[in-house]
C-alpha cells in the first residue's frame, strides 16, 4: 500500500480536533503562550490538538479536552472540517463546540499549552487570532450547518479561503 503525501515528511498531513466549549455568551480560548516552537505561539485558539493512533474525532476530542481543561464533554457537536494550509503543511482540523461537560477546570495557567480564560463572543475578533477564524466564528454564531473551510496561509496573512467549494477569497 503506497499511503503517498501522508507519510512524505516534506508535505505532512495530519488531523486534529479544535473544540469551542460555550458557557453563557463566552468560550473557553486557550491563549497559547508556553511552547515556542508552536505556529500557534501567541494565538489563542480553542481547546484540542492532534489524533493519537487508531482515534476517531470524538476520541481525540474528548480525550484533548480532558487533558487540557479537566473537563469531560457530555455532549458536543461536530460543525465542521477545517483544511488548514500553513506552507507545506495540511492540517485537518474537526471542529466542535462543547455545551455540556463534568469535572472541575485546571486552574487557568495549569494546562501546559497556555492559559485558559473564559472570553465573551463579541470581543474574539479583537483577540490575536487566525485571520480565518473570524469566518468560522462568523459561521457558528450564524448556528450553520456542518460546513468545510479551506483556509491557505502565508505565515500569518490569509491568502486563499473556500466554503464549501465556493471562493470567499
Amino acid at each position: 500500500m503506497n499511503l503517498g503525501a501522508f507519510l512524505d515528511p516534506e508535505y505532512p498531513i495530519f488531523s486534529t480536533t479544535l473544540c469551542y466549549l460555550e458557557r453563557e455568551d463566552a468560550y473557553l480560548m486557550l491563549h497559547r503562550i508556553k511552547k515556542q516552537d508552536d505556529y500557534n505561539h501567541d494565538k489563542w485558539v480553542g481547546v484540542g490538538g492532534k489524533f493519537e493512533r487508531f482515534e476517531s474525532p470524538e476520541e481525540c476530542l474528548v480525550r484533548e479536552v480532558r487533558e487540557e481543561t479537566g473537563l469531560t464533554l457530555t455532549r458536543y457537536r461536530a460543525r465542521g472540517l477545517l483544511t488548514f494550509v500553513l506552507g507545506n503543511m495540511t492540517e485537518f482540523i474537526h471542529l466542535y463546540t462543547a455545551d455540556r461537560w463534568e469535572g472541575e477546570m485546571v486552574p487557568r495557567d495549569a494546562c501546559r499549552e497556555g492559559v485558559l480564560e473564559w472570553v465573551p463572543k463579541d470581543k474574539m475578533t479583537a483577540l490575536p487570532i487566525w485571520e480565518g477564524d473570524k469566518i468560522f466564528f462568523r459561521l457558528l454564531n450564524e448556528n450553520r450547518p456542518y460546513f468545510s473551510l479551506k483556509l491557505v496561509y502565508d505565515g500569518d496573512t490569509l491568502t486563499r479561503a473556500v466554503l464549501d467549494g465556493e471562493p470567499l477569497l
